[in-house]
């Protein structure tokens, strides 16, 4: 397995290896004890999974807060996106600023997003298919969204704020300067 780890702590990029011939691949792409040996030792509790028809469909940014805060292990296995996550962690050294990379069927990369960060992606292709898992069950109640575009992150989207297409509920989201002490360092 490939780690890769960026400049905000928690973050990382893993990359399981593929074993393929004329047939195609096989690839693991969960293993507890490689998982822990990689610094996640949360439990999973639940898989997600969604499919966007269009190029240029955002998701997010979304976070639950504590006592059902989530950490995500986020893949596409069909298509690309371009996905973030946004360091929320109030005292952390780097609040507010975001890891972004293209995950796709090709690379089979998956994007650790430990609790404490805002994740969200963006479609780079037609039919793009995300799936991940959870270390906490959804709760209404503790669901956050922010403004996937607030010039306070300066997240640098693939899609223009026009063309982007939305939920209602990500197009109405608070702006990045409402997150206060939602999680702490």
């Amino acid at each position: 397995m490939d780690i890769k780890t960026f400049n905000i702590a928690g973050m990382m990029l893993i990359t399981p290896p593929r074993f393929g011939d004329e047939r195609g691949y096989f690839s693991e792409t969960f293993n507890a004890a490689r998982m822990k040996e990689a610094g996640i030792t949360d439990a999973f509790v639940q898989d997600n999974h969604s499919l966007s028809r269009q190029r240029g469909v955002v998701r997010g940014l979304h976070c639950q807060l504590p006592p059902h805060a989530q950490g995500k292990l986020v893949r596409c296995t069909r298509g690309s996106i371009w996905d973030v996550g946004v360091d929320i962690r109030t005292g952390s050294p780097t609040f507010g600023q975001w890891v972004g990379v293209t995950l796709s069927e090709e690379n089979g990369s998956q994007l650790w997003i430990p609790p404490g960060f805002l994740h969200g992606f963006c479609t780079l292709s037609e039919n793009a298919e995300v799936q991940y898992k959870c270390t906490d069950l959804w709760n209404r109640e503790c669901e956050r969204s922010v403004r996937w575009d607030d010039p306070l992150l300066n997240i640098e989207w693939p899609v223009a704020p026009g063309a982007a297409i939305l939920s209602a509920k990500d197009a109405a989201a608070e702006a990045f300067s409402n997150v206060n002490d939602w999680f702490h360092v």
